[in-house]
């Protein structure tokens, strides 16, 4: 090509004759039927000037390709164009792929002398691109991490929450159990005081075995339920001349007790003077197990909350495996049921025959986290939280959904941009849900979509059966 028809085209209008002849003398024309003309993620090896025809540059995402700019101008240019950077990171391979449309025209530079080229012609320009890009770059990699610090303070914060409340149930329970063993005590000693009959005794203490294992069998009763219960009660206990039995009968109540299991009590003490002091042993021995079960109850809880939080961490595991996907999504439920209040309500619709994928789990929690975390900010605490997932094709699915406000169409397309967010100044950095796209798109080689509407914002992650994920 000649340097008068070379300045023909836009990009090298302002060079010298001297640069011009040193294109033409280093350049070629190349011709290529409709089809691949470079694809992506191949070593950049050429820049290319479109002559003529219609050209089409997709990139990849996930398993599929997305066409991102279609053109017929000459002077358009693709390829190697970032060939003159010093990095292996940048400009060693293609980062599009070109497609002819029709029959295209192209003038090319060997990728190695573009770089040369305009490293010795603009040194300036070039230090001035690379500051902004690897201080892009590094900013980006700072804040990154900073997000994720911040998630996993609020997190930290959270877990000691949740952990807090079953801790303090199990201490309050503690003390009240031991004044209740203490209460059983002097209440036994009263009983074996002489006036009962080693009968009696061994009889009562049978009765008290019988009494707890019906307490723990007992329906749960509605409040207008137990209210007519107490009242039961709280008149037979009276007609016994019972002088505490207002606070007896919700005790007994709440252990599935009647007027039968009274009058059993009743028949086995005979003594009239010693049903109260036999009702309130009973009453110590109910107590005192349903303190045991709260106890029981709390640290069970608690180990819970351990178990996880080292299955979100994925402490002690590989970062790479085969793994069972409601596992991460279940403890990153876990992890923020602290932001979910009361106000909402958490669907859990899983196909339980779904296989093992192989994934890194700790960063695919991460993606769980943000998405699980927006879903709740967006709906302020009121609404239906639904986590899906299927399987569609050769993918797995995961499906987050909310009954929030919804994103602005406008906004739709940009979600997954670094630094762009809907949320209010000081609320958001921007940063979630690209983090999450490069986990799943980069990381796993899957694909994360967006659909929304008022009332119904859906974010579906695709995932490979198969395919391993790839680093970046």
């Amino acid at each position: 090509m000649t340097p008068d028809e070379l300045r023909s085209l836009f990009l090298f209008e302002s060079l010298s004759d001297e640069q011009l002849r040193w294109l033409s003398e280093h350049g070629s024309i190349e011709e290529y039927p409709a089809g691949d003309v470079l694809r992506e993620g191949e070593p950049a090896e050429k820049f290319l000037v479109l002559l003529a025809g219609t050209v089409s540059l997709s990139r990849r995402s996930g398993n599929s390709e997305i066409e991102v700019n279609r053109s017929d101008h000459a002077g358009s240019y693709m390829g190697a164009t970032q060939g003159y950077l010093n990095d292996d990171q940048y400009g060693r391979v293609y980062t599009m792929t070109v497609r002819a449309i029709t029959p295209a025209r192209f003038f090319v530079l060997p990728g190695m002398a573009f770089g040369q080229m305009v490293r010795e012609w603009f040194p300036m320009a070039i230090h001035l691109l690379e500051g902004l890009l690897f201080g892009m770059r590094n900013s980006q990699a700072a804040i990154n991490q900073r997000e994720r610090l911040s998630a996993l303070g609020s997190l930290t914060a959270g877990l000691m929450h949740e952990l807090n409340n079953p801790a303090a149930a199990a201490s309050r329970a503690t003390v009240a159990l031991r004044q209740r063993v203490a209460g059983m005590r002097q209440k036994l000693g009263k009983l074996a005081d002489g006036r009962v009959t080693q009968e009696q005794l061994v009889a009562l203490t049978q009765l008290q075995e019988s009494v707890i294992e019906r307490a723990a069998k007992a329906p749960s009763l509605s409040a207008m339920e137990a209210s007519d219960r107490e009242d039961e009660l709280s008149d037979w206990m009276d007609d016994q001349g019972v002088s505490n039995a207002w606070d007896l009968a919700p005790i007994f109540a709440q252990g599935g007790m009647d007027i039968e299991c009274l009058e059993e009590i009743r028949t086995t003490v005979g003594d009239p003077l010693l049903v109260e002091k036999s009702l309130q042993w009973l009453a110590y021995a109910l107590e005192t197990e349903q303190l045991m079960t709260d106890i029981e109850d709390a640290t069970a809880r608690v180990s819970s909350l351990v178990g996880a939080a080292k299955q979100y961490s994925q402490m002690d595991r590989a970062s790479y495996q085969s793994i069972d996907i409601h596992e991460g999504l279940k403890s990153t439920l876990v992890m923020l049921h602290h932001k979910m209040g009361d106000g909402v309500k958490i669907v859990k619709d899983f196909d339980r025959d779904l296989p093992k994928i192989p994934a890194h789990p700790a960063e695919l929690n991460q993606v769980w986290t943000n998405l699980i975390d927006n879903a709740v900010q967006a709906m302020k605490g009121q609404g239906t939280l639904t986590v899906r997932t299927a399987r569609e094709n050769d993918c797995l699915l995961v499906e987050v959904r909310d009954t929030g406000s919804g994103i602005p169409a406008d906004a739709l397309p940009r979600v997954f941009e670094p630094f762009f967010t809907t949320k209010p100044v000081g609320e958001g950095t921007g940063l979630g849900l690209d983090i999450s796209y490069r986990i799943v798109v980069n990381r796993h080689r899957g694909d994360i979509t967006v659909t929304s509407q008022p009332g119904d914002t859906r974010f579906q992650v695709r995932l490979p059966l198969t395919e391993p994920p790839r680093s970046e």
